[in-house]
């Protein structure tokens, strides 16, 4: 029977290799050895993602092995999820995230959710095509600490300053995030987001920092 410390680091080595049958097993091992979903969650599932952004960061990883390595991660947290809920305060915050209105791409959304679940957040998903008036609703509904804010289409990147003036106009005093393949730092600036990130693991960087 492996340690607790060498359980944990093979919980993590297993995600970043994206086996999610090891995870299960391994998760399933560790819980069984009473190991608290705590421990699990951030020496073994979340220590490993934040590898997974970082060799995303450095190009050594790229979009296919990052969806892998969150699958697995999935896996494991759905073993651990009741008891995580239990202790709400394990939460980094929670983040409503959604693609703007006239807008069906997901696939980067997808990946900045994953991510954020990953590391710690709990994550509310609108999906795509989302109008702003259901982002302000989330955002209030879920006591939201972010609103993240995804477009891949020029034409549809001013719906975004919609949904952040409608925010401040609600009197929403979380932080707002945009991001996208077209959108920039300065844009982000210009409609008044609070913060920009240009890829999935940047997002989770950016959103730790402020929501420190």
């Amino acid at each position: 029977m492996a340690d607790k410390k060498e359980l944990l680091e093979k919980i993590k080595d297993s995600l970043i290799a994206g086996k999610a049958k090891d995870v299960d097993a391994l998760v399933k091992e560790a819980k069984a050895q009473g190991i608290p979903a705590e421990e699990i969650l951030g020496d073994g599932l979340i220590a490993g993602m934040d590898v997974v952004g970082q060799k995303f960061r450095a190009e050594e990883f790229y979009i296919p092995e990052v969806l892998v390595a969150a699958r697995a991660m999935k896996v494991g947290i759905a073993l651990i999820e009741g008891d995580l809920a239990k202790k709400p305060e394990l939460s980094k915050g929670t983040i409503v995230i959604g693609t703007v209105a006239g807008d069906l791409h997901d696939i980067g959304k997808n990946l900045v959710a994953l991510m954020l679940t990953g590391a710690g957040f709990k994550v509310e998903d609108l999906g795509i095509d989302v109008p702003s008036d259901k982002f302000v609703a989330a955002a209030k509904e879920k006591n939201a600490d972010a609103v993240a804010i995804s477009a891949l289409l020029t034409t549809t990147m001013v719906n975004m300053k919609e949904v952040v003036s409608k925010l401040k106009a609600a009197g929403y005093k979380g932080k707002t995030i945009i991001g996208g393949a077209p959108v920039t730092a300065q844009f982000a600036k210009e409609i008044g987001a609070d913060l920009y990130a240009e890829d999935a693991a940047e997002a989770v960087v950016v959103l730790k920092e402020a929501l420190k």
